[in-house]
Formats: C-alpha cells, sequence, structure tokens
C-alpha cells in the first residue's frame, strides 16, 4: 500500500496552509480582501481543518488582468522555450507526486493510492503537452496557383479559463492547463471550493518551472467568481467539468458572452454483461469502477446490466466481494475505499437506499450499516447494492454520484443498447462479452463517447480526448489530448504570392486558382 505523505508546509512568512487558502495572482499567494470564505475539511474526520478565499468580482479582474498583460510575452515565447519548460513542470510534478496526493487525501478523503493514481493520470496529460512543437503543426500546399501558396498555422485564444470539480482537484486542471499553456495561452483556474489547496501548490511548481507571472493564476472562490468569469471580456474561453445542470448553465452564459467553451455535465455509465461473459472478471470489473474513490467519479459505473441468465451468479458474484472492501480513512494504509467529500453529499446518496427500495428494488447490501457510517465522524458510507433496478426509479434516472452500484436485468442484448441509449446521458459505456461479434456491434451501437470492451473505465490516454455525448457535453470539443489543442488554438489561413512587380494588374474578376 502507498503510504501517505503530508501535506506540505507553506513557504516561510506565508500564511500558514492550514488556516487560510489563498489566490495565486502574477506569481505570488494573494490574500483575499473581499471578506468572504468558505470551510475545507477533512472529510474522514469531519473536522474544518482550513478556510478558503473567495475572490470578489475585483479580485477576479485582477487575475484576468495579469494574465492579460503575461500574454503577448508568453505568445511569443518560442515553441523550444514552451517545450522546455513544459518538462519542467512534467518532472517537478512526478517529483512530488506523493506531497500533491496528501493535499487529495486530506481535503477530499481519497485513500493514497487512488490520489497517488489521480495524480499519474495528470502527468500523461502534461507529456502531451511536452509535444507541442509537433502538435501545433500547421499544413502547407505549395503553387495552388501560379506563383501563389497557401498555408494554415494554428494561434493562441489569449486569457482562458478552467473551472474544475471537488472529485478530481489535481488531475483535471493538468487535463486543460497543460495544453492552454503549451499552446501559448495564459490561463486561471477557478477550483472547487471543497478542496482548494492543490491548486495553489500546483501553481507553485510552475512558478519553480519558469513559468512566467501572470501566465498561470488561481482564483479561489464561489458562484461569484464563476459568473464574472463567464462574463469577463477579456476571457476567451472556458473549459469545466461538473455536474449537467452547471455544465448547461456554462456553456449557455459563455457562449451568450462570445467565449468559446467546452463544458463536461453527469454521467450514469452503463456495464452491459452478456450472457458468454467471464463472471468472475466481470464482477471485479464492476467492483473496481462503480466503489474506486467512493463512487465519486464521472466515469464510475453505476449501473450493471445483466442480460438473461447472467444475472443470478453475476450478482452473487458481486455481492460476495463487498465484505473484503476495506473501507477507512487515507491514514489507514490498509483502506481501499474512503469517505464522501461532505456531510450533505453523503447523506444525499444514503436517501437513494431507501427510495430504491420504495419504488421496487432490492436493497442487497446496505452500506449505511458500516462502523464508520453509524458511529464514525467522518463522511463514510460503506459500499452498496440495489438489484432490481428499473429505468424509471429515481435512482436510475438521478446520478448519485457515490458507493452505490445498481443492477438492472434485461432479457436480451437489444434491450441492454435499447436502455442506454434512452438514458440522457452518454458520457462512457462498457460491454463484458468474449464474442467478438457482439462487442464490434456493442461499440457501432452505443450513443456515447466512451466504450469499453471488457475494460469497465474506459478513460482515454492522453493523445486520445476525453468526453461524452447527449447530456454529458455541452460543446463542439472534447477535453485534452488532440481535441484539447484545438479548443485552445484558432486557426488561420494565409494565402502568399511573391510575384515578379512587372506582371501585377488590375483584374476585378473573382479570384482564379486555374
Amino acid at each position: 500500500m502507498t503510504s501517505i505523505a503530508q501535506p506540505p508546509a507553506a513557504e516561510a512568512g506565508a500564511e500558514s496552509a492550514t488556516e487560510r487558502v489563498n489566490h495565486w495572482i502574477n506569481g505570488h499567494r494573494v490574500a483575499s480582501t473581499s471578506g468572504r470564505s468558505g470551510p475545507v475539511y477533512n472529510p474522514a474526520t469531519g473536522e474544518l481543518t482550513r478556510h478558503v478565499d473567495f475572490a470578489s468580482v475585483n479580485e477576479v479582474d485582477a487575475a484576468v488582468a495579469a494574465a492579460k498583460a503575461a500574454f503577448p510575452a508568453w505568445r511569443a515565447t518560442s515553441l523550444s522555450r514552451r517545450t522546455e519548460i513544459l518538462f519542467r513542470i512534467r518532472n517537478l510534478v512526478e517529483t512530488h507526486r506523493r506531497e500533491i496526493a496528501a493535499f487529495l487525501t486530506a481535503e477530499h478523503g481519497k485513500v493514497p493510492t487512488d490520489a497517488v493514481g489521480e495524480v499519474s493520470r495528470g502527468l500523461e496529460n502534461l507529456e502531451f503537452a511536452t509535444g507541442i512543437p509537433h502538435l501545433m503543426k500547421g499544413g502547407f500546399s505549395e503553387q495552388v496557383s501560379t506563383g501563389i501558396d497557401v498555408y494554415q498555422i494554428r494561434q493562441p485564444l489569449g486569457v482562458v479559463a478552467g473551472i474544475t470539480p471537488f472529485n478530481f482537484p489535481a488531475m483535471v486542471p493538468m487535463w486543460m492547463f497543460g495544453n492552454a499553456i503549451a499552446c501559448g495561452n495564459t490561463f486561471i483556474l477557478k477550483p472547487s471550493e471543497k478542496d482548494p489547496s492543490a491548486s495553489v501548490y500546483l501553481a507553485e511548481l510552475l512558478k519553480e518551472a519558469g513559468v512566467p507571472d501572470g501566465v498561470f493564476n488561481v482564483v479561489q472562490g464561489d458562484r461569484v467568481a464563476v459568473d464574472r468569469i463567464l462574463e469577463h471580456p477579456d476571457i476567451a474561453a472556458v473549459s469545466f467539468v461538473g455536474s449537467t445542470p452547471v455544465a448547461r448553465h456554462i456553456y449557455e452564459t459563455g457562449t451568450k458572452n462570445g467565449k468559446r467553451v467546452q463544458a463536461l455535465g453527469g454521467a450514469k455509465n452503463h456495464m452491459v454483461v452478456l450472457p458468454d461473459a467471464d463472471i468472475e472478471m466481470a464482477a471485479d470489473a464492476a467492483v473496481s469502477a462503480a466503489y474506486g474513490s467512493a463512487g465519486e467519479r464521472c466515469m464510475a459505473i453505476s449501473v450493471v446490466v445483466a442480460v438473461g441468465a447472467v444475472a443470478d451468479p453475476l450478482v452473487d458474484a458481486i455481492t460476495a466481494r463487498l465484505p473484503r472492501i476495506k473501507v477507512g480513512p487515507g491514514s489507514d494504509p490498509q483502506a481501499e475505499m474512503g469517505p464522501l467529500i461532505t456531510r450533505e453529499h453523503r447523506d444525499k446518496v444514503a436517501t437513494y437506499l431507501d427510495s430504491g427500495p420504495a419504488q421496487g428494488a432490492k436493497l442487497v447490501v446496505d452500506g449505511r450499516q458500516h462502523s464508520l457510517y453509524q458511529e464514525g465522524e467522518g463522511f463514510f458510507l460503506g459500499v452498496s447494492l440495489l438489484d432490481r433496478v428499473t429505468p424509471e426509479m429515481e435512482c436510475y434516472r438521478n446520478e448519485i454520484f457515490g458507493p452505490v452500484m445498481e443492477i438492472v436485468r434485461v432479457p436480451t442484448y437489444a434491450d441492454a443498447v435499447e436502455m442506454l441509449n434512452a438514458n440522457p446521458y452518454g458520457n462512457g459505456t462498457a460491454i463484458f462479452t468474449r464474442d467478438g461479434g457482439a462487442a464490434r456491434q456493442f461499440q457501432f451501437d452505443a450513443n456515447a463517447g466512451m466504450v469499453g470492451i471488457n475494460v469497465p473505465i474506459p478513460v482515454p490516454v492522453a493523445y486520445y480526448s476525453f468526453g461524452g455525448w447527449k447530456a454529458s457535453l455541452f460543446g463542439d470539443l472534447h477535453m485534452y489530448g488532440p481535441e484539447g489543442v484545438q479548443f485552445y488554438t484558432r486557426a488561420k489561413v494565409v494565402t502568399s504570392r511573391w510575384p515578379d512587380p512587372g506582371t501585377s494588374k488590375v483584374d476585378l474578376g473573382f479570384p482564379r486558382t486555374r
């Protein structure tokens, strides 16, 4: 097991990181003058550990002004120099991955193995961004007409912003800022107010790597900061990951104000298990994908669709595995699943263990029976399993975002596909089968942005792009990878001629290529 590290202490002379989490503007920690702040808890103990500043409109404006002032010089910085800095960022994040992970354990509640894994997946995106000289290459067509060449170049947008969720406070920012600054933009991060400390620590690492002041900024806060980002005329683009209602608001408000927006929303990911599947492998996969990170993943498997006769043995195999899952705080080296982010969210998730059975589901395993739920001060809920769920039930219709797995039983493959395609979300899905033809048909049939074949959580590697369909994505371009570079740049086409001056003449006709 990975042992927990301690979050790094604040710099000498700075306000203690265990007491206050500040903004990062123009290369420095900046304490808020708004007079507003929010609590930050240790979810494993319920203890209030620090407060986070909430930015005022003026403080957001100061971050935008710093980013705008830094943009001309950063845009003009050579690709070679940017690449050098990106490599330094990557190396510093790798060197300090345990310290970053410690913030995630302390404020999100992830167990150390999960927290280190999150940082590692973020690192993949920084590694992709180090290839920016290749990624920014355009195209060139020689002699499209006599003496005329045409070529396309990609240029940065300017000041861009990222609004990130509580469930991945290190990885999702790295999804965004790596490509954004590599492409020549300057960046403003608005992290979740529930676990904000990793964002400022990352900012310090970026400065150590040589990122110029103003290129990367962090504004802490709530809706005041978000709304100002969405309306600020100097912010060209906004990236967002969160719930579908908020994603829709971000997209509609940002685009109304003339911004390019990619807003990733919620999910209800289905894992279809066919009768020919390896039951043991499918059960291992379902348990891992449903309960990792306490189910607080947008790619978590929340619905297992058991087709035909596979249902009873699959439910038995899943049920047999649940007592062996070690639930506990990150300080316990044996813990495999930690708490949920807040007491309010934990209690909301627990309500589905009442509403599901009230509407006809069978409660096979009740996480409220776990001792840490009944007696602990932290925000724990044990693993839970609902069988015989149907699409009409509240637990199916809503994104639970917690350690609750639902089993839906259907008679045929066609019924399974019809059900998952009828769901309003289209983030990810998976199928477990030994039949290659069925798997190929499933990837053709499934209306989802990411598909796994005998892979329960099909999160793309960094050189592909992440994103769903339907109500799981608002905007045209997915996150990170090639589409991330496309999102943070715009194309410019140049038509060039270096003629003999003696051939020049006035011609009012339509431009010709022949």
